[in-house]
C-alpha cells in the first residue's frame, strides 16, 4: 500500500492514477469518508489528469495520531503528500473537510496551486457546542452512536432509498473509522476559522453547495465566494456529498472549471 509521511511523521495513504504526464487533481475527502466517495469523479477523469486521492489524517488506511488535530496540519498534510511525489503545482478539490482544507491551502498555499474547488464547505463550522455534543456521543458509544444522523445528512432520503448499497459502504467505512480519529478531525473543525484569511485567496476557485445541504447551506458557499475574487458558486440539488448524489453535473462543473 502507498504511504507518504507528513510533516510529523504521520503516514498518508493515497492513490495516484492516470498519465504521468496528465495536470495533477488532488481530491480530499470529508469528516467520516475515505479517498473512495471520489469514485464517481476519478472513472470520469482519469484520462486527462492524474488524480491523486489520499485519506485525511485519522481516515482510512492513514494513520491515527493521538490528541487533537489542526487545520493546519490537514493543509499541511496535503503539501507533504504533494511533495514526497514531486508534484510541484496541482488542482486541489476538497469536500466539506477537505473543503476546509483546501481554503487553508488558498490562503498559505497560493504558489502550489492551479485551480482550487471548495464544494460543502465553510470557513467556519459553528456552533463548537454541537461539536462538543457530537465527541461526547462517539466517546460513549462509538462511530455507530452517530451514524444514522451523519449519513442522514450526507445524502438526501430519496437518494437513501434508490442506492441502499451505496449507502451501506459508507456506513460501513464511517463506523469502523478508529474513533480518535474522527474526534482529533471534530476538534479541528471545531475551532477552524478562516472568515478573515480567505479574500487573500488568488487561485482560480469554483465552490459548491447543496441546496438541501443541512451542515453547510448555500449561504455558507455564499459567504466564500464572495470573499474570494472571481469565485463562481454553482448549487446543486443535493445534500452534504454532491459529488457523490449529484454525481454527473457535480463533475461537469469540475471539469469546465478546470
Amino acid at each position: 500500500m502507498p504511504f507518504a509521511k507528513s510533516h510529523d511523521g504521520c503516514r498518508l495513504f493515497y492513490r495516484l492514477e492516470g498519465p504521468d504526464s496528465a495536470p495533477v487533481l488532488v481530491f480530499s475527502n470529508s469528516l467520516g469518508a475515505d479517498h473512495m466517495m471520489w469514485q464517481p469523479q476519478t472513472k470520469r477523469l482519469k484520462k486527462q489528469f492524474r488524480i491523486l486521492r489520499y485519506d485525511q489524517r485519522g481516515h482510512g488506511a492513514s494513520d491515527v495520531p493521538a490528541g487533537s488535530y489542526t487545520i493546519e496540519q490537514l493543509g499541511q498534510d496535503v503539501l507533504a503528500l504533494a511533495d514526497h511525489l514531486d508534484i510541484a503545482t496541482f488542482s486541489f478539490c476538497g469536500i466539506s473537510m477537505g473543503g476546509l482544507t483546501g481554503q487553508w491551502l488558498g490562503v498559505h498555499a497560493a504558489e502550489r496551486l492551479d485551480k482550487l474547488v471548495l464544494a460543502n464547505t465553510s470557513a467556519q463550522f459553528p456552533p463548537a457546542s454541537m461539536w462538543d455534543e457530537r465527541m461526547t456521543a462517539v466517546r460513549e458509544g462509538g462511530l455507530a452512536a452517530i451514524s444514522d444522523a451523519v449519513l442522514g445528512r450526507f445524502l438526501a432520503a430519496r437518494f437513501h432509498e434508490a442506492n441502499p448499497a451505496i449507502i451501506a459502504q459508507f456506513r460501513n467505512v464511517l463506523e469502523n473509522m478508529d474513533p480518535q480519529g474522527y474526534l482529533g478531525c471534530c476538534e479541528a473543525l471545531k475551532i477552524a476559522d478562516l472568515r478573515q484569511q480567505i479574500a487573500s485567496i488568488t487561485t482560480p476557485t469554483l465552490v459548491i453547495s447543496g441546496k438541501l445541504d443541512e451542515s453547510t447551506p448555500p449561504e455558507r458557499g455564499d459567504f466564500i465566494a464572495g470573499q474570494i475574487d472571481g469565485a463562481r458558486h454553482v448549487v446543486f440539488d443535493a445534500a452534504h456529498l454532491s459529488n457523490v448524489e449529484q454525481a454527473v453535473p457535480f463533475t461537469s462543473a469540475l471539469l469546465y472549471h478546470l
